[in-house]
């Protein structure tokens, strides 16, 4: 009852902030505005949102930051910085965690020599998947373009603001390299100049390879060297954890920033932007039993059926990690994927298997790109298309870790990261979705591996 009374208290107060101008015409106006808008702030903050988790609070913020906007206009600018210092702390962070945390997962897989046939087919099955998600992903996007619909003025608006962004977008689209010379530039001539440009194909790269040939060495000599960058990836991943904990008041900010500068009509591209990306999400979802029943003659509802208890567990907790025992027993006990399969391939999907999140981050690239009127090229979209998937290998199984993983693809094209901030609102729900999707994919694999390796035994 508290709760419903703080949100009728609440709307009363942003109601009356609202029509005493929208924006107000005086300076004394928009002070009362301010205190009315602050104590409805408070009353919420003590009241509705209390004790609620963070995706909740960043809905608000999303919602009030809106209606903040409207009511002062191009004035709410004014606290944009806000949102600006927390876009600076997840920048700040993505490099160290992306490079300890692959570093450690790949490591982490064992003598690579052994993997043999078993090994070789789940990262095949995971990265024809991977390809196939991101492509999925732009061909969407570039198809029925979310983010192009806005008004001419708004558009026009935006183009000013990040003009020169879009212009330098427009340079590097001509002067785009071959596809030969994009994957020989993965390697790098030089890994420091690699981590000073933030160049994150070529950081990706030197993880991943240090990982494997550590894995090659003497176990016991290259145990501090694991637990060196295991114990940095932890420090990272709690830094995320505080820095996230002021992200309901980044978003408020920057959408009423946003909002206040060119009016609602940006926020309606959301609505066309969520319904592509779990379009996209429900087209994937639906290849994989027939994926399974291609291979296997495995029953296409059969399918569905076994692996429900899994799907309802990702879908609330967004954590591939944390679903990870009941996918595995739903795997064996329903599917009939053998013990010896499921407990290879199964955990190592939980780290590397993250289709969904591809999907979404080509999705979400191609719609920010087309909010602030820039063109992606066909070697930009490779671009997105190689950095999605080597970017979703080793991410941690763990919620909003999609959106680390987007300002890395965010970064490699070019595609303003204060973009991030107008889909911040609705990321929650397309998590819950993604992990669906991504969990689906691992037990897919492992159906399709296991039938390969008669290791499969439907009861």
């Amino acid at each position: 009852m508290r709760r419903i009374a703080g949100a009728v208290a609440a709307v009363a107060l942003f109601a009356i902030s609202y029509t005493l101008g929208h924006p107000a015409d005086t300076l004394s106006i928009k002070i009362i505005q301010i205190l009315l808008m602050l104590a409805a702030i408070v009353i919420l903050i003590l009241t509705t949102l209390r004790r609620t988790g963070i995706p909740t609070q960043i809905f608000v913020g999303l919602i009030l930051g809106a209606v903040t906007g409207v009511i002062f206009g191009p004035d709410a600018a004014v606290i944009r910085p806000v949102g600006t210092a927390f876009i600076r702390l997840i920048k700040m962070v993505v490099i160290p965690l992306i490079f300890a945390s692959l570093l450690v997962g790949v490591a982490s897989l064992g003598d690579l020599r052994k993997l043999g046939r078993v090994g070789t087919k789940t990262f095949a099955f995971y990265i024809a998947y991977y390809v196939s998600a991101v492509a999925l992903g732009l061909f969407l996007a570039n198809s029925l373009q979310p983010g192009s619909n806005l008004p001419e003025n708004v558009q026009a608006e935006l183009k000013a603001s990040y003009g020169q962004t879009a212009d330098m977008q427009k340079i590097r689209a001509k002067e785009r390299p071959s596809i030969g010379e994009i994957l020989i530039d993965i390697i790098p001539d030089n890994p420091a100049d690699s981590f000073v440009r933030a160049n994150m194909l070529q950081i990706i790269f030197i993880a991943m390879f240090m990982g494997v040939v550590i894995s090659l060495l003497n176990k016991a000599k290259m145990k501090p060297v694991i637990s060196f960058f295991q114990a940095i990836n932890d420090i990272m991943i709690k830094i995320v954890e505080i820095v996230i904990k002021i992200a309901p008041f980044a978003v408020f900010a920057l959408i009423a920033a946003v909002v206040g500068t060119f009016g609602v009509d940006i926020l309606m591209s959301l609505v066309r932007y969520c319904a592509v990306v779990i379009g996209g999400l429900l087209i994937l979802a639906l290849t994989y039993p027939a994926v399974v029943w291609l291979f296997t003659k495995y029953p296409y509802l059969k399918f569905w059926k076994g692996i429900i208890k899994a799907q309802l567990i990702a879908f609330s907790t967004c954590s591939s990690s944390a679903t990870l025992p009941v996918t595995m027993e739903c795997a064996e006990d329903n599917i009939g994927v053998s013990k010896q399969i499921s407990s290879f391939v199964l955990p190592l999907g939980a780290t590397i298997n993250m289709n969904g999140t591809a999907l979404y981050q080509g999705v979400t690239a191609i719609f920010i790109a087309q909010v602030y009127g820039m063109n992606l090229g066909f070697g930009d979209q490779l671009a997105i298309v190689l950095t999605a998937t080597l970017a979703s290998i080793g991410a941690a199984g763990a919620p909003a870790m999609g959106v680390l993983m987007l300002v890395i693809v965010l970064r490699q094209v070019g595609i303003p990261l204060e973009g991030i901030a107008l889909i911040l609102g609705v990321e929650r729900i397309l998590d819950m979705s993604r992990t669906v999707i991504n969990i689906t994919g691992d037990v897919a694999a492992a159906t399709v591996i296991a039938h390969s390796e008669n290791e499969l035994h439907p009861p």
